[in-house]
């Protein structure tokens, strides 16, 4: 039995809190969160070990993982001192607000040899899998252009000062939406070259963006069109996308389905044909001992688990995996500083142009 202690009891943390209790090969330790409410209403209905301060945790409990699921700025400060202590790690995306401490995380976490994951949970939907068998195999020829979407009704009216919407908290739609699609193109195609086109857009939010869009390039690879959107309240729930067009067919996939139109099947899998093909994440999904939200909820935290107890540190969901992705974020956020910074310039050097542009606005 593996002993596992959870921080942080917000909507992500109860969740994971709930289906790692329930784990065959788990042994809950004991749960840390400011919120006395909560941690009474906890250890009065289940009996649950508590407490307010990480470190008392860690000293009382005999934890050899832990589970993070606090407000990301939190991340990087937890997780540091969580490897220290010679625990195993799996952190809530996003992983780290600013880049270079993610890398040094990685770093430190593979030199102690500990099995280390974030909470990138769409690599573990079927649907998401199949589409990187499919480019791996060739199936749609050379990918020329791809499409990648997250939309959701996170933010639907100006709110106050939640964490999530705070930009130094949670990074924003970037670090909370954008990440999701981000970390599958990382996935699929290794890291981007560069960035470019990028604006960021607030609806509702004072202090942070709730749109974003963005073109990233991949050296010898698809340009992507990335478009998130965490205020549009046409999606009944968070919906990531991703569309892929290539030489040989296109590629459409979201958590429910996998769809896919081949002028060929020279390098496809044996199961499809020329032309339309759907695979349904039920059929390309395996069950799981706890459902929750999802089947690749638990996935990821049994993949976790197992990771432990094998010994395997080749993980598909690393922190060196989350830096990449963390990387990206800070490349789309630098772009749309500088399109801002020359939009600016402009504006103050009164070109020609400029001045023609305002003179059309006027008339």
């Amino acid at each position: 039995m593996i002993r596992i202690a959870v921080v942080g009891l917000g909507k992500m943390g109860l969740s994971h809190l709930s289906m790692i209790k329930a784990h065959p090969e788990v042994q809950l330790a004991g749960v840390c969160d400011p919120s006395k409410f909560m941690l009474e209403m906890l250890e009065k209905s289940t009996g649950i070990a508590t407490f307010t301060d990480f470190e008392t945790m860690l000293q009382k409990t005999g934890a050899e993982a832990v589970i993070i699921a606090t407000p990301s700025r939190f991340h990087a400060g937890i997780v540091r001192a969580s490897i220290e202590h010679g625990l195993h790690v799996f952190c809530e995306k996003p992983f780290c607000l600013n880049w270079s401490d993610s890398l040094a995380l990685a770093s430190l976490a593979e030199g102690r040899g500990l099995v280390n994951q974030v909470g990138y949970h769409y690599r573990f939907v079927g649907a998401f899998q199949e589409v990187k068998r499919l480019l791996d195999s060739g199936a749609i020829g050379t990918v020329s252009h791809v499409l990648a979407e997250a939309y959701g009704p996170v933010v639907l009216r100006p709110k106050g000062m939640l964490w999530r919407t705070q930009k130094e908290e949670g990074g924003g739609s970037l670090y909370d939406y954008a990440a999701h699609p981000v970390n599958l193109l990382n996935w699929f195609f290794g890291m981007p070259d560069n960035v470019s086109g990028t604006s960021m857009w607030s609806i509702f939010s004072k202090d942070t963006d709730d749109e974003v869009y963005s073109t990233i390039h991949f050296p010898g690879g698809p340009g992507v069109q990335l478009s998130v959107n965490w205020s549009d309240d046409s999606c009944r729930k968070m919906s990531v996308k991703i569309t892929a067009w290539g030489t040989a067919g296109r590629i459409y996939a979201d958590r429910q389905e996998c769809q896919v139109y081949l002028r060929n099947t020279d390098q496809a899998p044996s199961s499809y044909v020329k032309g339309w093909n759907i695979r349904y994440t039920t059929e390309l999904t395996q069950p799981v001992w706890f459902y929750l939200r999802g089947e690749e909820y638990s996935a990821q935290l049994d993949y976790f688990v197992r990771s432990i107890v094998s010994g395997e540190r080749a993980n598909i969901n690393s922190f060196s995996s989350a830096a990449q992705t963390d990387l990206v974020l800070a490349m789309v956020l630098e772009d749309a500083k500088s399109a801002a910074a020359l939009a600016t310039s402009a504006g103050n050097l009164r070109t020609p142009l400029y001045c023609a542009i305002k003179s059309a606005e006027k008339a």
